[in-house]
């Protein structure tokens, strides 16, 4: 095995890696390491044919430094692309739950081991499931072997435009969080002025032994009524995820 053969694994595992750091697999941050290591190592075989010709000359130890921060940078950016698709489903969930209460009530994540709201962690539970649905687990591999033939290793250039692709990326996590989660903070609002209203009439009520019980059924059962477009969301949410990687890929 040459030398550049080597240097081409290390470079190419650097960024796969990068990108599965904050890939959003499900379950995949709770893992064993071991496996964590072989999914990276087998993608990085994968990906073989796409590997660069490097030569059979060593690079300096500087070059290889440099060569190994930037595919670690771009690995990275590729992964936080395509993790903010996630994080908008929980950003719902958690304004969603603080509204209605959820809070109160707390379960073991099964992806950290600590404590989660019950929202929180069923946002997360259909999050993982629509990533395998809309195939966005195919769209991994195409985009790190698109990534190699744009990007190859040690011709690294990320453009302005990219990074400001991905801080608006970053941004959309709050604006679709909001927009989902802004139904039920609405309904909320109104049974609880509803819920004031009828206390101003009748101070013999016991209305705060009925409002959480009131809110919590009303959150969930829209949000129940909103569950058919979740998977439109995060289908127009993964495609413009993939966009933003094209573009850092210089695509």
């Amino acid at each position: 095995m040459s030398a550049g053969l080597l240097v081409s694994f290390l470079l190419v595992l650097t960024r796969v890696s990068g990108f599965f750091a904050f890939i959003p697999l499900p379950g995949g941050k709770n893992g064993p390491e071991a496996a964590r290591v072989a999914l990276a190592v087998g993608f990085t075989l994968a990906l073989f044919p796409n590997w660069p010709a490097l030569g059979g000359a060593m690079p300096s130890l500087g070059q290889l430094v440099g060569w190994i921060l930037a595919e670690a940078l771009l690995g990275a950016g590729l992964g936080l692309a395509l993790a903010c698709v996630n994080e908008a489903f929980l950003m719902t969930a958690q304004i969603a739950g603080l509204q209605a209460g959820y809070g109160y009530a707390a379960t073991i994540d099964p992806t950290t081991q600590v404590d989660a709201t019950v929202l929180l962690v069923f946002a997360q539970l259909i999050a993982g499931l629509l990533f395998f649905a809309v195939g966005l687990d195919r769209d991994i591999l195409r985009a790190l072997a698109r990534s190699l033939d744009r990007q190859p290793p040690g011709q690294i250039v990320i453009s302005g435009s990219a990074i400001d692709a991905i801080l608006h990326m970053s941004a959309a996590i709050f604006s679709t969080g909001l927009r989902l989660a802004m139904p039920v903070v609405a309904l909320l609002a109104l049974v609880d002025i509803a819920l004031a209203l009828l206390g101003r009439l009748n101070n013999q009520l016991q209305l705060i032994l009925l409002a959480f019980p009131v809110k919590m059924m009303a959150a969930l059962a829209l949000l129940t009524a909103l569950a058919a477009l979740f998977p439109r969301i995060y289908a127009a949410n993964a495609r413009e995820a993939l966009r933003v990687a094209a573009r850092l890929v210089g695509q």
